[in-house]
């Protein structure tokens, strides 16, 4: 008798921007800090955390309110102006085009 593999669990995140369901590796964490919202690229810093999309239409959409409300905490203008100046250097990709 063949012994069956059994498959890994894939953990999977919703993003805050298109509210679509991915697997959390496609995403980039976002986490409330004491020192403010800051990008999370490790995925392990401590506190609360959101995900979004590398993609700049998710995150102008997570932005406008969907962060704030997951990381239960209003945005600073220096967190926004940060997270803006991150967003900007992300690179448009073809799922853009098809509107998440």
């Amino acid at each position: 008798m063949a012994r069956q593999r059994k498959r890994k669990h894939v953990p999977q995140r919703t993003c805050v921007g298109c509210r679509t369901v991915q697997p959390k590796r496609s995403m980039i964490r976002l986490v409330r800090t004491p020192e403010g919202v800051q990008v999370d690229l490790t995925g392990r810093q401590p506190g609360r955390g959101a995900y979004l999309h590398d993609s700049p239409a998710c995150w102008e959409k997570g932005l406008k309110g969907g962060l704030a409300r997951a990381l239960k905490t209003t945005l600073s203008p220096e967190d926004i102006e940060r997270l803006q100046a991150f967003a900007r250097t992300l690179q448009p990709s073809h799922a853009d085009d098809e509107e998440r």
